[in-house]
């Protein structure tokens, strides 16, 4: 925790700096490749805030896991020792309750209907529930709709999981949602996918057209099923530590930034599921399509286990009344 500490207290002095006009660079993490949307993304971010403020503030995005997985790299932002991260909204679920309702099974009826929920009202509301924990949210990215993909037997059914050992994001939820489905739950850290398929210590994972195939899941889990099962955003986040130590006026330019970079981020992540898909199916990849009503039928219990605070329960009312 010294050492924690030591890096929060440099990084401060530095923005201190800012005013007499001092370059800092601000490192944010992601654990994909170069050239995935998402790293572009926030790269692009990092242009806007160099160009809005004379060059004084820089991103510096630390990608390909190179800081952590996903739920390590959320503590190290908490306490400023990384100072933006960008993260799927499961691994925030038991740090921020809010975030458990996107990431429901079957809540989000398209794309369009997400990008409504998350750029409204209720996405604002779920953002700012990041700040008592230490975090500043800035924005939505896509994350597209997760399926299934396995290295053997192929899912053409919901029975067809029983029994299969799945990984999963390290979140609650996703433990009970693989659970509902009849599968065996392997929570592990994105870096750890590909040598656990490749060694059998799971029978499968579940995840959208660009990981599947920027990963080179689908060189190994060659059955990929349409379930679609969800549509979870990923999050943009800020730590309060690094915020706290902006101008308010270069906390407008980071707010309007993020916000200008989910349109670039889009139009790049829209192409990229093209791609992705071509690359995947002209690799082979066996592409099935299933009956969705069969899998979100047995949903049920994991909404009753998740949806229990009145909070929760109204936010889940909104989500589903927006047209």
């Amino acid at each position: 925790m010294k050492f924690t500490k030591f890096l929060g207290l440099a990084f401060g002095l530095a923005l201190g700096a800012t005013a007499a006009h001092a370059q800092v660079t601000l490192r944010s993490a992601d654990i994909h490749p170069d050239g995935y949307p998402t790293v572009d993304a926030v790269k692009y971010m990092g242009e806007l805030v160099s160009q809005r403020t004379n060059g004084r503030i820089k991103i510096q995005v630390m990608n390909n896991s190179v800081l952590g997985g996903e739920k390590d790299t959320i503590e190290q932002t908490r306490f400023g020792v990384i100072d933006m991260n960008r993260v799927n909204a499961a691994p925030f679920n038991n740090l921020v309750p809010q975030t458990t309702v996107l990431g429901l099974p079957f809540l989000f009826r398209s794309t369009e209907h997400m990008h409504k929920v998350v750029d409204g009202p209720i996405g604002d509301e779920i953002l700012k529930a990041f700040e008592p924990h230490g975090l500043i949210g800035l924005a939505y990215y896509d994350s597209g709709a997760r399926s299934f993909y396995t290295t053997k037997k192929p899912i053409t059914k919901l029975a067809d999981l029983k029994g299969m050992k799945i990984r999963v994001q390290q979140s609650d939820l996703w433990i009970a949602m693989m659970q509902a489905f009849g599968a065996n739950p392997t929570p592990m850290p994105m870096g750890e996918v590909y040598s656990s398929l490749e060694t059998g210590v799971v029978d499968g994972a579940e995840n959208n057209w660009p990981s599947y195939e920027s990963a080179r899941h689908y060189e190994i889990a060659k059955n990929y099923t349409l379930t679609e099962h969800s549509l979870n955003p990923e999050i943009l986040v800020m730590s309060k530590i690094s915020w706290d130590k902006l101008t308010p006026e270069d906390q407008k330019i980071f707010r309007q930034a993020a916000k200008d970079s989910v349109v670039k981020m889009r139009e790049l992540w829209a192409a990229r599921e093209k791609t992705s898909e071509a690359k995947v199916r002209a690799g082979g990849a066996n592409v099935i399509t299933v009956n969705k009503d069969e899998f979100s039928a047995v949903m049920k219990p994991v909404y009753d286990k998740f949806v229990t605070d009145p909070k929760q329960k109204a936010l889940l009312e909104q989500i589903q009344a927006t047209k």
